[in-house]
């Protein structure tokens, strides 16, 4: 029999090390692992810049005392780092549970010939309810309706059409961006009855439901009675929804954003909240993060606001441990990786 693959599962409070145990014997059985933990503090204490890489928990130090020995590594925060695989010679895979492994030197990984993992569209169902969650609630001011409430006030005066809110139903609602999640949000519109109009150039029509048509942006926003974000961040979208183009909405227009925060000029969303425009917005991404004291959303009406959680369900943790594990596994008995970040290597 084998002897067992010495293990580090370097989980967090959020895709728990109990959750990538589980995972791993599930995959291969306990006996085919000898599993070391260390438990990362995030998101108690917040992720940041460890050494060269970027969203990192924990400190070099202490990730390479616990990867002494260790041939396989599974983990969503730890930070691979040039000093990392220096310190780590038997380090063979380093398996990132979250949709990009900014956390590792993917270029120093393959000098040491590390192979580096990841686990594209773990939250695509999530951020897709939630993109819709926060839909509804911004086009039926939910948030202001419950503080009203709580605050003692039974307000019969919602009823007044000005107040009322709007509906899905019969809406056209523009998606800006069809991968995974866009794709989930235009299949959930179009069962409740939203006319579903889709801008990215990359679109296959054939794998969207029946029904939704792909256009220019232009003709989308000119359209669009509710917008929605779902374009990757690059280059070329940096700043893609700006004051041009929130002016070239239907007047009273909704727009939503759980993508990327640099896609949106928040200062231009401001104020078109702020001169009716816009009916209503709802964010769970903004251009600076944490959002601070003085940002110009903070005066602005008729907002639903989150603090970029979209991705945040049980259900991602579990997904994101099974999919690390899986690749580990397929390591172990020397099958081709499915999500490998960095080439190079066999």
């Amino acid at each position: 029999m084998d002897e067992p693959i010495p293990v580090l599962v370097a989980g967090d409070h959020f895709v728990l090390n109990r959750l990538l145990i589980e995972a791993l014997e599930a995959a291969g059985g306990s006996a085919a692992w000898r599993v070391r933990e260390l438990e990362l503090l995030w998101p108690h204490v917040p992720f940041g810049p460890v050494g060269e890489v970027v969203e990192a928990s924990g400190s070099e130090e202490e990730l390479i005392e616990a990867l002494q020995g260790v041939r396989v590594c599974l983990t969503q925060m730890a930070p691979l780092t040039r000093r990392v695989l220096r310190a780590c010679p038997e380090l063979e895979l380093f398996a990132v549970s979250r949709g990009g492994p900014v956390n590792a030197d993917l270029a120093a990984a393959a000098e040491h010939g590390v192979a580096v993992t990841y686990a594209p569209g773990r939250n695509a169902a999530s951020t897709a309810e939630h993109t819709l969650a926060l839909m509804l609630a911004a086009m039926r001011r939910i948030p202001q309706v419950h503080a009203s409430v709580l605050a003692g006030r039974w307000e019969s005066s919602q009823y007044a059409y000005e107040a009322t809110g709007l509906e899905i139903e019969g809406a056209t609602v523009g998606l800006v961006g069809a991968g995974a999640v866009g794709a989930r949000v235009a299949t959930a519109l179009t069962a409740l009855g939203a006319r579903v109009l889709v801008a990215d150039p990359y679109a296959d029509p054939a794998a969207l439901p029946a029904g939704v048509r792909v256009v220019e942006l232009p003709e989308l926003l000119a359209a669009s009675e509710v917008l929605s974000l779902h374009a990757r961040l690059t280059p070329e979208t940096a700043g893609l929804i700006g004051a041009a183009e929130l002016a070239a909405l239907p007047r009273g227009a909704v727009v939503v954003n759980c993508a990327r925060g640099g896609l949106l000029d928040y200062r231009a969303l401001a104020a078109a909240l702020h001169d009716g425009q816009l009916f209503a917005a709802a964010l769970d991404v903004y251009d600076v993060e944490p959002l601070p004291a003085d940002h110009p959303l903070r005066g602005a009406p008729h907002l639903v606001l989150t603090p970029h959680l979209a991705g945040a369900s049980r259900a991602v943790a579990e997904r994101a441990a099974r999919m690390v594990a899986a690749e580990a596994d397929r390591w172990r008995r020397g099958e081709p990786l499915l999500h490998r970040a960095n080439g190079g290597l066999p």
